[in-house]
């Protein structure tokens, strides 16, 4: 590992004019947190509605026979998958039987991790220290050296002699019925394959590779790799059981649309019934949009502490007060962000649902009237300010 240090100062000036051009951006990213919170809000509620809809229109039905009366509609199967022939990696000669055979290779490459501090001077400039440290890690694609602060003496291969590759089974039968493509996707539960031999190996693989606790390794020796050295390992998806909603097509499945536009497809590894493959949906619906929301949030907090930079750039000119300052406008950032957010939430939910979207809203105005009561409120136990000076004595 080794190091180079990089100091840079700036005045106020530049720092200043960066700022400004950071509050534009700012609002570019207010008005994208904005639309993505809106949109999120209607894209929960159309999942939510298109898996209700499912919910009450599917039926279970057996796997092992095709059901003509069940044509067109939507259906749930449990079952075990099997596939028609086994998976072959014909470079490194692996064989199994599964539903997808997954290569993963990395490279031992130099990589460049960057630390940075900065430190207020009086004047508003700023002196900011660059640590860059250069540091070998298995990576899975090149990482380009060319690039580094410091390239001579941390080169690396520009391309990688094997890389990942998927292979998914090209028929997967589920019962009397075949899984299309799209189900066949779904399935997970991949396991880590150990390579036992390269005996049926390409040529080029056999001479150069060494097994490795299950991985296949290329290079001298795979206790002290050196950089350029690749790293190969396997995982597989075995066919087992699995649970199937979908609307059934001949001996197949497609997706049900919803009265919406909507399409419902779920499949599930492991036997679960109708009711609990739909609720575990309408939980990854939850769970997805409030990691959008809590996204947003955060986006538009970053959005409006960018906005108020040139306000603690301006205030830099003694240290202590653009650090104080600093500290206020990323409070009052993230409150803007948080109004920003409820009013955004509550807009959205008055257009898709709204009953629930006008409580939101009343109660979100409620709590904003009251915080500024509080804050215009005199702190208890102070003297009331006097209507006239008092009279000279």
């Amino acid at each position: 590992m080794s190091q180079y240090v990089e100091v840079t100062r700036r005045g106020l000036g530049s720092r200043g004019k960066d700022s400004i051009g950071g509050a534009l951006f700012g609002l570019v990213l207010v008005i994208i947190g904005t639309v993505l919170l809106f949109w999120n809000e209607g894209r929960a509620v159309k999942r939510h509605k298109d898996l209700k809809e499912g919910a009450g229109a599917v039926v279970s039905i057996a796997s092992d026979r095709v059901d003509p009366a069940m044509e067109g509609k939507l259906v749930h199967l449990t079952g075990e998958t099997r596939t028609d022939a086994p998976l072959q990696d014909e470079v490194f000669g692996i064989t199994v039987a599964a539903v997808k055979l997954i290569r993963e290779a990395e490279m031992y490459q130099w990589v460049e991790v960057v630390r940075s501090e900065t430190k207020e001077k009086v004047g508003g400039g700023t002196e900011e220290v660059k640590t860059y440290t250069y540091e070998k890690q298995w990576r899975d694609s090149p990482v380009d050296s060319s690039r580094f602060k410091v390239a001579g003496d941390h080169r690396n291969p520009t391309e990688m002699k094997y890389r990942d590759a998927a292979l998914t089974a090209g028929k997967v039968t589920f019962g009397a019925f075949s899984l299309p493509p799209f189900l066949v996707a779904k399935i997970g539960g991949a396991r880590p394959l150990a390579v036992e031999s390269l005996g049926n190996a390409a040529e080029e693989v056999r001479t150069t590779a060494k097994l490795d606790n299950g991985l296949v390794f290329f290079g001298n020796d795979p206790k002290s790799p050196a950089v350029g050295d690749l790293r190969v390992r396997f995982l597989s998806v075995p066919a087992g059981p699995a649970s199937v909603v979908a609307q059934q097509s001949g001996d197949t499945f497609v997706s049900y649309r919803t009265k919406t536009g909507g399409t419902v497809d779920l499949l599930e590894s492991g036997h679960h019934d109708a009711a609990g493959m739909f609720q575990m949906a309408q939980d990854r619906n939850k769970m997805l949009t409030w990691a959008i929301r809590i996204g947003g949030f955060f986006l538009l907090g970053m959005a409006f502490s960018m906005i108020l930079r040139p306000i603690a750039v301006l205030a830099s000119i003694l240290p202590f007060l653009g650090r104080l300052v600093g500290t206020g406008t990323t409070i009052v950032a993230f409150l803007l962000a948080g109004i920003v957010w409820g009013l955004t939430v509550s807009f959205a939910w008055i257009f898709y649902r709204p009953v629930l979207g006008i409580i939101i809203l009343v109660v979100t105005i409620f709590l904003l009237v009251l915080v500024v009561k509080r804050l215009r409120r005199p702190a208890a136990g102070a003297p009331p300010l006097p209507a006239s000076p008092p009279p000279l004595a």
